[in-house]
């Protein structure tokens, strides 16, 4: 595996986003596009990446506005910026794809998505369809519309009373808070993200990982996950496009399964013709760092391979 660090500029047009390109020996297959969820970075994908890249795919992705590397001088961190930034960070993903399509034009393509970044590829995907060959969502979720309502409206009031720039205790506190009560007695704050407490630990001691989320940034994905919970957007995707929902059984984020459902079936309504869903049991948010990991990496190969056009698979 070649891995290689660079830059692109934002479509705010003053951001250095930090990616990182992760190559096989020899001509890639496919391409895998990585989008990170929230408070998190790209390189924490690395395991998976050295999977693929041994099955000949080239993997590549880049850190969100605001997270990991991607943050300008004095700008404040997990923010994506002023109303509207949700689009912005989505033209990152395609922008990306652009660049690594004109390095491998003739290859498919793939999205993967986790958590935050499931939410993402779902806007791409109605916003840019067609120009992916598949799409896998991890980690997804489907709020009731008027959770997502009253959300947008806490997130509003917060904005208004603090600033959107800083992190709101009461939203955070909605929110993961509640995600992390449902494995009480907690040994961290963080036992909602896997079951594996090492796992665990390594992402309590990463200083990029777990940071308070600017409440400007939950402004955005709450309008974002009603944007792609709209029935009338999904019909704008490509039907065509085939898409894989995986998640962990135990996973808030999903519900415990219910939300992971809700969009598989939204998917199917609006007429995906190619969509499946993997439940993992036991698993909880992060399936790529909890004990079913390699389950995980071994399931996404198949199912990229399975749908790589003849002669390409092998």
């Amino acid at each position: 595996m070649v891995k290689q660090e660079f830059t692109v500029l934002s479509r705010n047009g003053k951001t250095e986003l930090h990616a990182v390109e992760w190559l096989p020996q020899g001509r890639p297959r496919a391409v895998l596009q990585i989008a990170h969820g929230v408070s998190e970075y790209v390189l924490r994908y690395e395991e998976l990446a050295a999977y693929l890249t041994e099955r000949g795919f080239a993997v590549v992705g880049n850190d969100h506005l605001g997270h990991g590397a991607s943050v300008a001088s004095g700008a404040p961190r997990v923010y994506f910026g002023p109303a509207g930034s949700w689009d912005t960070v989505t033209d990152d993903l395609y922008a990306l794809r652009t660049l690594e399509g004109r390095k491998f034009p003739s290859l498919p393509y793939f999205l993967l998505g986790h958590s935050m970044g499931s939410f993402l590829v779902r806007t791409y995907l109605i916003r840019y369809p067609g120009t992916v060959d598949g799409a896998i969502l991890m980690g997804t979720g489907q709020m009731p519309r008027v959770l997502t309502a009253a959300g947008r409206a806490i997130a509003a009031v917060e904005c208004r009373k603090i600033g959107e720039t800083r992190p709101s205790p009461l939203v955070h506190k909605l929110a993961f808070g509640a995600y992390n009560k449902a494995f009480a007695p907690n040994r961290t704050e963080f036992d909602w993200v896997s079951s594996d407490e090492t796992t665990v630990n390594f992402y309590k001691e990463d200083p990029r990982c777990g940071e308070n989320p600017s409440v400007g940034l939950f402004r955005e994905m709450l309008g974002g996950i009603e944007f792609i919970t709209n029935r009338a957007n999904l019909k704008k995707m490509n039907l065509s496009t085939p898409v894989l929902f995986v998640s962990g059984e135990e996973d808030p984020v999903g519900e415990r399964g219910r939300g992971a459902r809700r969009a598989y079936r939204s998917f199917q309504r609006a007429g995906v013709r190619d969509t499946e869903l993997r439940l993992y049991p036991g698993a909880r948010h992060e399936i790529l760092n909890d004990v079913c990991r390699r389950e995980v990496c071994r399931d996404l190969a198949d199912w990229l391979l399975a749908r790589l056009p003849a002669g390409r698979e092998a």
